[in-house]
């Protein structure tokens, strides 16, 4: 589980589940969205969801986010993976990095 402070682990390619608070009407519950994070600025990461082709931008500072937990850790040699929203199947795999921390 990473939380806020030691979020500077998680780099693109990381496939990841972010949990976060949803409240609709007056019922409050925590839903998760898993998918492959392809880019990370300074307040914010853009995560995106296999081939169903949904994204999602997270702050880091959102108080809804409960926990983030690092599924895998992906090899990507760019910060912005952008080449990673027009492939499918075998070709949207990204490598796993041998070295996990």
């Amino acid at each position: 589980m990473i939380n806020k402070i030691n979020f500077r682990k998680l780099n693109s390619g990381d496939n990841i589940t972010v949990y976060y608070s949803i409240i609709e009407g007056e019922k409050k519950r925590i839903q998760s969205f898993k998918g492959v994070i392809i880019k990370i600025k300074l307040q914010t990461f853009t995560v995106r969801k296999g081939e169903i082709g949904v994204e999602r931008i997270f702050n880091i500072n959102q108080t809804s986010i409960t926990k983030v937990i690092l599924n895998k850790k992906g090899k990507v040699r760019q910060s912005k993976i952008y080449y990673f929203i027009k492939l499918k199947g075998k070709k949207a795999k990204i490598k796993e990095n041998n070295i996990c921390h």
